[in-house]
């Protein structure tokens, strides 16, 4: 089995070259949907959340109000860095989980936006770093997931910079320019991945 880390900055790209990796063959541990089920209502995870944030980040339905405390910590590194200390080890157990339930001989993906923050590189056998211009990823926060330019910069300048995260990857795959030119791309990345998983 080939453990795989793919990282890449909010609005690089990173969730598309998951897609057709997965699409490929890759078994894809989402390290974000993770994140999200394990501060589902009733869990340990949502209980210690509210714990440390108050009742006021919960939604009327009793769920985890997202924005309302994404609010909070994205703004403040302090809350940011205490929300992750409850998250993170909730999220690297099930991942770990999910790993060791893939056969042998598979191309196990780990998608987690916060590799590079997390110092998470030593995890894996490779890193690949899905990278672009930070001017081509705050357009596409802005235009396509309707966030305002500070929202988008804000986001931006909690995680990793480029450079930080190029120096920790093992493969980049460039997505600066259009979907077309991003496919032949990952189908090259996904042949060197299965060519290491059966070295």
């Amino acid at each position: 089995m080939l453990s795989v880390g793919l990282t890449g900055g909010i609005g690089a790209g990173k969730s598309e070259v998951s897609r057709l990796l997965q699409s490929y063959g890759a078994v894809l541990i989402d390290a974000d949907r993770i994140a999200r089920e394990v501060v589902e209502p009733g869990t340990p995870g949502l209980t210690a959340v509210v714990a440390r944030f108050g009742p006021g980040i919960l939604a009327p339905d009793g769920s985890l109000d997202r924005p309302k405390l994404g609010a909070i910590v994205f703004s403040d590194p302090a809350r940011l860095a205490e929300l992750n200390a409850i998250v993170h080890p909730l999220v690297g157990a099930r991942s770990q989980e999910l790993e060791r339930s893939a056969g042998p001989g598979s191309v196990v993906v780990h998608d987690v936006p916060l590799l590079t923050e997390n110092d998470l590189a030593k995890r894996y056998d490779l890193v690949v770093v899905v990278d672009a211009d930070p001017r081509t990823q705050l357009e596409r926060l802005v235009e396509r997931r309707g966030m305002t330019e500070s929202d988008a910069r804000a986001r931006m300048a909690a995680q990793a910079t480029r450079e930080q995260r190029r120096a920790i990857a093992d493969l980049i795959i460039d997505n600066d320019g259009p979907l077309e030119s991003l496919e032949p791309q990952v189908r090259a990345v996904w042949a060197e991945l299965r060519r290491r998983a059966a070295g």
